[in-house]
């Protein structure tokens, strides 16, 4: 019996990429995770034209112009808006992916991008901005549920040796929609006053390909099999995305893992809260899902070209120094996604905070020195491109990746509730308080981001432990060690095996194969 749980291991870790798999990976971020990037950038480059178009209704409206600081407002809200979107739409998460499924999900929350699009395209043609305002909270709502869904969604398909992988894929494509953005928001391209509203719009595109496509891929075998009891289904999905037709061992190990649990039944947020043996695991969610946001990035994001032009970047040069930033992320993005398997986790997201926190405290002292000292313009640029490329290794799409990894299947459409509302909540509150923040603290408002970098690099030191390579069930029994900080004491822990293995019997999951 312990010959055939260790041939049995052995057989699970030697999954390989298939064309299934990276086909789904690659569909389902193009036309979700693309669109976060996407929307996080779109509205650097037209700022000037969206702030004059604003102007110009309110001076047709109401016969007199904006002032600055109800302009500077408004535009914030706008920016901002898409984050409350996402805050509302990472809240029904839990609802939409125990009814409809993880692919489900991601299809029949497609009609969100369309409503947007049409709403951003024509907004400038009917003289409305409230339909700028109001596209840019619904396609936020999309935002919100994709980018919960669709990790999840390909962490339950692949294979362990390959979930960082796959897992980073959604990153990859945030990076290259922020890159997207920047290049079509080039003047010779899209970023004229004619042409803004067909550049926000545009995001209709990604998603019309990904819903002509990932209807004819399976859905999670792992949400068909624990949630659904749908035997056969599973081992349809899973012979479709292994590549393999024996798939028992992969069903076990599923079985094994439902067995394991107090319930089958979807936990909501409050029981998640409240159970208190998940505490490290749920605080966990919470601080690296906030630290991504409140690190800083989507101040860079959102403000990259003023940012420039603060440090002293010559006006015409703007946008092409903005664009040498997003082939930045894509390459600090396609590092993380080749290296996460041989490195693991907690080196890349504690190098990666620690660099931005490091790079942080670099862009406070060239703004501080810059009009003494001419060449620290150029430090506040080269840091500025460190805060993202250290962003982009790491921080970008690990916190997603390990949010499904710390949670058994009960737990993890809860655990992305959580992490995935505080996520949205503070980037939003970056988005609307940059602005303030860098006019009332100048170059010191970049130390808070350092603060809060450097924080959670420590904390994931000390606390979450690696798991790279593991079952949902071994990282389980490492935060169900005795000890308190399993991060530090990780290499001590010794996995257990769950009582309850093999809860399939043997005849029984046979005639499922034949």
């Amino acid at each position: 019996m312990d010959n055939h749980k260790k041939s049995f291991g052995a057989k699970h870790i030697a999954g390989h990429l298939t064309f299934p798999l990276l086909a789904v990976s690659l569909l389902s971020s193009f036309g979700s995770s693309m669109l976060y990037g996407y929307n996080l950038a779109v509205v650097n480059s037209p700022s000037e034209h969206i702030k004059a178009f604003y102007n110009a209704t309110w001076l047709e409206r109401y016969g007199e112009s904006l002032e600055s600081s109800p302009l500077t407002i408004l535009y914030s809200l706008t920016v901002s808006v898409f984050a409350l979107g996402g805050m509302l739409g990472s809240l029904f998460v839990g609802v939409l992916v125990s009814k409809f499924g993880r692919k489900g999900t991601v299809i029949k929350s497609s009609p969100l991008v369309f409503i947007a699009g049409a709403l951003m395209g024509s907004s400038r043609l009917l003289g409305s901005p409230e339909m700028v305002i109001i596209g840019r909270f619904i396609v936020g709502i999309h935002s919100g549920i994709s980018l919960s869904v669709v990790p999840m969604y390909l962490g339950e398909i692949s294979p362990k040796n390959l979930r960082g992988f796959v897992g980073l894929m959604p990153s990859i494509f945030i990076c290259l929609g922020v890159f997207t953005a920047q290049v079509l928001g080039l003047p010779e391209v899209l970023g004229q006053d004619e042409t803004w509203p067909l550049f926000l719009a545009i995001v209709v595109v990604p998603t019309f390909i990904q819903i002509s496509m990932l209807p004819f891929f399976p859905e999670s075998p792992r949400y068909l099999l624990i949630d659904k009891s749908n035997v056969h289904g599973t081992i349809a999905a899973l012979r479709c995305f292994r590549g393999e037709y024996d798939v028992q061992d992969a069903i076990e190990e599923m079985q094994e893992e439902q067995q394991s649990l107090t319930s089958v039944e979807t936990v909501s947020v409050c029981e998640l809260i409240l159970d208190r043996s998940l505490f490290w695991q749920t605080l966990s969610v919470i601080v690296i899902n906030m630290g991504m946001q409140l690190s800083g990035i989507d101040a860079i994001w959102f403000y990259t070209n003023s940012i420039f032009e603060n440090a002293g970047v010559p006006l015409a040069e703007v946008p092409y120094t903005t664009v040498g930033t997003g082939a930045i992320e894509i390459i600090a993005g396609l590092i993380g996604c080749f290296t996460v398997e041989k490195v693991g986790r907690r080196p890349l997201i504690i190098g990666g905070f620690s660099f931005m926190g490091f790079c942080c405290a670099g862009i406070t002292v060239a703004l501080v020195f810059q009009a003494r000292i001419p060449w620290m313009r150029y430090a506040s640029v080269i840091f500025v491109i460190g805060i993202i490329a250290g962003f982009c290794i790491g921080p970008a799409g690990l916190p997603f990746i390990m949010t499904g990894e710390l949670f058994m299947q009960s737990h993890r459409p809860a655990a992305y509730i959580i992490g995935g509302s505080l996520n949205w909540l503070s980037n939003f509150t970056v988005g609307f308080v940059f602005p303030f923040l860098q006019m009332s603290a100048g170059a010191f408002c970049y130390l808070v981001f350092c603060g809060v970098s450097l924080f959670v690099a420590i904390y994931v030191y000390l606390v979450i432990p690696e798991t790279k390579n593991k079952t949902f069930l071994e990282i389980n029994e490492m935060f169900s060690s005795e000890k308190s900080l399993p991060g530090i004491l990780v290499d001590d822990v010794k996995l257990h095996k769950i009582k309850g293995y093999g809860a399939l019997e043997s005849s029984s999951l046979e005639d499922s194969f034949q």
